[in-house]
């Protein structure tokens, strides 16, 4: 069954004040690469917080509505809903279910899901007072990596071919990646251009043997552009390219 269906912070109303009850989950990793040679990856979770967490896991295709009963994504997640107390962590095992349909020239991308519940908030078991509660949601990478692939993550980046282009009234940069791997980044720009203020639209991922677009903000149109990369450890990658128009 499916409990966890909503995507917010938790929010605990009570004696006429409002505070937020911050996420206790924390994801060891920013991604999750499942080499094929592998019966199942391990991804570990760990509460960082003062009180026990309800967890329900699952995975999905893409898809952020699909639900663990709606699931399309050839993946099985064990515990699916676990308990962790405060200061412990949970193993959850990744296991491929097995799908002849992706392709083995590329890697393929799916996504697991982790939703937790906090507990109830002193005095909601007698009505004392009133509260809402809602679940945390974080929601990370699968890199499902066939084994026959050719290069190397890290290599793809500079097989990436980029090029200005306009958006209705603004610039992209758009990616060409003829390799096999999905490269994602932190950021792109101009080179040259100032620091972003929001951190959220500077960055996406290249899909392998794909194409896609980053907003530009700011710059020079000067022949080159930086960029922050992002390896499979999650760690960034500084490195600069040319571009073309």
């Amino acid at each position: 069954m499916n409990i966890f269906n909503r995507v917010m912070c938790a929010v605990l109303l009570t004696a006429g004040s409002l505070s937020a009850a911050h996420a206790g989950i924390q994801i060891v990793g920013t991604r999750v690469v499942y080499p094929s040679t592998e019966r199942e990856v391990t991804v570990r979770v760990i509460n960082s917080g003062t009180s026990p967490r309800l967890l329900q896991a699952w995975t999905d295709s893409g898809d952020e509505k699909e639900t663990a009963e709606t699931s399309k994504a050839p993946f099985l997640v064990t515990p699916p809903i676990s308990r962790v107390e405060p200061g412990k962590g949970q193993s959850l095992r990744l296991m491929f279910t097995g799908d002849g349909s992706l392709p083995q020239d590329r890697e393929s991308v799916f996504w697991l899901n982790v939703v937790e519940v906090p507990p109830k908030p002193e005095g909601a078991a007698t009505g004392e007072n009133n509260y809402l509660q809602f679940a945390v949601r974080t929601r990370i990478k699968i890199f499902y990596r066939p084994q026959s692939l050719q290069g190397d993550p890290v290599g793809a980046i500079d097989q990436i071919n980029w090029r200005l282009v306009r958006q209705g009234g603004d610039l992209a940069m758009e990616c060409t990646n003829s390799s096999a791997y999905n490269v994602s980044f932190a950021d792109v720009r101009l080179k040259g251009a100032p620091d972003r203020t929001d951190d959220m639209t500077g960055g996406g991922m290249c899909p392998a043997k794909g194409r896609e677009s980053f907003p530009i903000k700011g710059g020079a149109d000067n022949g080159r552009l930086t960029y922050k990369a992002i390896n499979d450890y999650g760690a960034f990658i500084d490195g600069e390219a040319t571009y073309t128009h």
